[in-house]
């Protein structure tokens, strides 16, 4: 039997044909469509990926954001972070809208924006520019209500700083376009703004109660004596990690401008002083681990003494023989120079340099000065800078010194980052200058140290420290008032001063250093007009002592009861 043969012809053959073909067609088109479509995915993913070291990347909480890492304080609070800040921008060729039109809308939005501004900025012969950055809720709201293609709002980043001024200095700042302007920002650059390593915070070895207690204070003092400034800083002897560091005036890192003038620098790592009597530690340190004096030794501080066409005096003359604890205790100018010329220049200059006094600290910021130091080093040199003056360091340069009094000897480098969770990134860093320095060296004996440590507990008991006294704590200090040189011709001003006072509790067993100053402090009635240390900068770090203290859990002394109690201030006959 013969199979059947079944065939369409004519008409219907015709229209299977048809409908066969644009099927296939269809196909062919939706295999183009998704071949370019992968095509532009593995271009986007490939290349623009690396187009900028600033690219969004999706961060664990869904949102968009720029890969920058927030910076914390050592108890993981937010110091720095990112937040959703759309722009406006304005693409010509789109425009609907007349330019006149476009300019009045926006200039109503914009009260600090002008018609003339954005009629400025349409004439311009780029396609594509820039009209406002980081726009509030409600402008972004009213320029969608405008409605043109040619605004385009571009999704961006705008860094925040949520303790406002608090920090600024030590955070440093971002401009317009989130790039660092200064501080741990610029420092650490290129960790913070690695999209790899955007959810590993930077946490610094600030604790921002600290930080608060230590701004209040200055704030308070600053206004209190009239002062150009202030700055103070508090510092761990043990770890050398600072838990707080101001300096008045400041700036708000939340404008994207950074510090506007000279008074806004950070005096505790740029400002370069003559801090007067707290070099006085290092030079009867100097002395005794040299081993070229004792603590009975005494000095003849009845007259002043006349040093290279000066005169100096004592600030408080006891007219007679003085021990070196008594030259310590009272701030014997005349006593401390007599202790220095037998110390002598060799002695005494590879002393100051084994403190680092003499070359930049290795702080985490960029913004740092190097020392002023003696053109030449005579017995004139070797006279002024016993006591604080013809040699200027930073306050940072003397607060990691007299650390190094206390702590049983040992230099320890400042560092704003928390030691003990320093990440691995940071240790590992390329270049050497963004590497944390963990090392430490002594630089004195033990045994110097703890007379040290007897010495600057007994300037505050019995010494030219006792407005600092806290009652429930052993404190130990030292006070520094420096006449200020001219800025623009030789010779000091007798007039202005940088009052300083540095601390250390509990002296016993010393863990906290907490460092002050008033730059150019006026006389008040409370202070009898005086200006000194002593009457300024003792009684500020005093109240920031009596917040620290129960704060960090440092445990009060019984009323009456002394650490040091055998200690006594008698004169000798020097051999």
């Amino acid at each position: 039997m013969k199979p059947i043969d079944l065939r369409m012809e004519g008409t219907h053959q015709g229209a299977i044909e048809i409908a066969r073909n644009r099927i296939i067609f269809i196909i062919v088109l939706f295999t183009i469509g998704f071949l370019m479509l992968a095509v532009k995915l593995i271009s986007i993913g490939i290349f623009q990926a690396h187009s900028s070291s600033y690219y969004p990347t999706v961060n664990s909480n869904g949102s968009l954001l720029m890969a920058r890492a927030d910076i914390v304080d050592r108890n993981g609070v937010v110091l720095a972070t990112n937040l959703k800040a759309p722009s406006l921008a304005v693409s010509k060729r789109n425009l609907k809208s007349p330019p006149k039109e476009i300019a009045t809308k926006i200039a109503a939005i914009f009260p600090e924006i002008t018609y003339d501004d954005v009629m400025k900025i349409l004439r311009n012969k780029a396609n594509h520019s820039w009209i406002k950055r980081k726009l509030t809720p409600k402008q972004l709201y009213a320029i969608k209500q405008i409605g043109d293609p040619g605004l385009e709002i571009s999704d961006a980043e705008k860094r925040i700083y949520p303790h406002g001024r608090l920090l600024a200095h030590v955070l440093g700042a971002l401009n317009i376009d989130n790039k660092p302007l200064s501080g741990i920002e610029a420092y650490f650059d290129g960790e913070l703004s690695d999209p790899a390593k955007s959810e590993e915070p930077i946490t610094l070895s600030i604790d921002i109660r600290l930080q608060h207690i230590l701004n209040q204070e200055l704030s308070l003092y600053k206004e209190k004596f009239l002062a150009l400034g202030a700055a103070g800083i508090i510092l761990d002897v043990t770890t050398g990690e600072i838990l707080a560091l101001s300096s008045l005036p400041d700036f708000d890192p939340n404008d994207g401008k950074g510090p506007l003038s000279k008074v806004e620098l950070n005096r505790i790592l740029q400002g370069s002083y003559e801090l007067g009597s707290g070099f006085k530690t290092f030079t009867i340190a100097s002395g005794l681990d040299n081993n070229v004096i004792r603590q009975v030794d005494s000095y003849d501080a009845t007259y002043p003494l006349r040093v290279g066409g000066f005169t100096i005096r004592d600030d408080h003359p006891k007219k007679r023989w003085l021990s070196v604890q008594e030259i310590f205790v009272y701030s014997s100018n005349i006593g401390t120079i007599k202790i220095a010329q037998d110390i002598g220049i060799e002695i005494q200059k590879e002393f100051f340099e084994k403190l680092g006094l003499f070359s930049k600290t290795k702080i985490e910021v960029f913004e740092k000065t190097s020392p002023q130091l003696p053109k030449q080093w005579g017995p004139t040199e070797l006279a002024t800078t016993a006591f604080g003056h013809g040699i200027a360091v930073t306050p940072l340069h003397l607060a990691s010194g007299v650390a190094a009094m206390v702590n049983g000897g040992r230099l320890i480098p400042a560092t704003l980052i928390r030691k003990d969770i320093v990440p691995a990134a940071l240790l590992n860093f390329v270049s050497s200058k963004v590497k944390p320095d963990n090392t430490s060296r002594q630089v004195i004996s033990s045994k110097t140290s703890e007379i040290m440590r007897k010495l600057l507990h007994f300037a505050v008991e019995e010494g030219t420290g006792k407005k600092a006294k806290v009652e429930g704590y052993e404190i130990g200090g030292k006070t520094g008032t420096a006449i200020k040189p001219f800025e623009n011709k030789r010779g000091y001003d007798d007039k202005a001063v940088i009052s300083s006072f540095i601390s250390i509790f509990p002296i016993n067993d010393p863990k906290y250093l907490i460092f002050a100053m008033l730059d150019e402090p006026q006389g008040i009635e409370e202070t009898f007009n005086l200006i000194s240390a002593g009457m300024t900068a003792a009684p500020l770090v005093g109240n920031i002592i009596s917040r620290v203290g129960p704060l960090m859990g440092i445990p009060t002394t019984h009323k009456g009861e002394k650490e040091y109690d055998d200690f006594m201030l008698v004169s000798g006959t020097r051999k």
